[in-house]
């Protein structure tokens, strides 16, 4: 199912409105949707090398918009409809284990998971579950998405079409590089 899901991404992202889909994907990936948007991010930029940081930064926009969703879905629907999407994806060991991850490192935990390829709806939805500050989590957010986003432009612009194999077949290794050069970044900024 998710393959044909992934085939009919990448076939959208060849027509003329693809950037309407990429931001809807996007925003709902963010919250409820199973695949996430560099299924068609990639392709589009690989497609227009020129309009890659613009697709990029309204990946990243849509996906903090989206993110902002599902951290109203954690926050007041909850029971009615979070709860529906976390069992949904059978991932109620994961909310629990991220509700324990909130409570010891709080905002630290969403940015580091943020950069990752792990589902962000679980995040968003934990973290309104969890009631973190809505300005921490937008910042947060801003951090961790536009990170995660950029380094597969990032990417992209130096590496082009090989790298496409590179993002689908080693994205945790990928994501794990990131997370280490944002990590360190943010370390620095302390130390200084």
């Amino acid at each position: 199912m998710l393959r044909s899901l992934y085939t009919r991404l990448q076939r959208l992202s060849a027509r003329d409105d693809a950037v309407w889909w990429m931001s809807a994907i996007s925003f709902a990936e963010s919250s409820f949707f199973p695949l996430p948007p560099d299924v068609m991010l990639v392709p589009m930029c690989l497609a227009k090398p020129k309009r890659l940081w613009f697709y990029t930064n309204i990946c990243a926009l849509a996906s903090l918009l989206g993110g902002l969703l599902g951290y109203a879905l954690g926050f007041y629907l909850f029971e009615s409809v979070g709860r529906m999407i976390i069992d949904f994806y059978n991932a109620q060991e994961s909310f629990h284990h991220f509700q324990e991850m909130f409570a010891e490192f709080g905002p630290w935990f969403l940015i580091l998971k943020g950069v990752t390829p792990i589902p962000y709806k679980l995040l968003t939805i934990t973290a309104g579950f969890a009631h973190l500050d809505l300005t921490v989590f937008i910042l947060c957010s801003i951090v961790a998405r536009f990170s995660r986003f950029y380094m597969i432009a990032i990417l992209l612009h130096f590496y082009g079409p090989q790298v496409q194999h590179i993002i689908e077949k080693r994205l945790m290794l990928v994501a794990t590089v990131l997370l280490v050069v944002v990590v360190g970044g943010l370390l620095s900024f302390k130390f200084v």
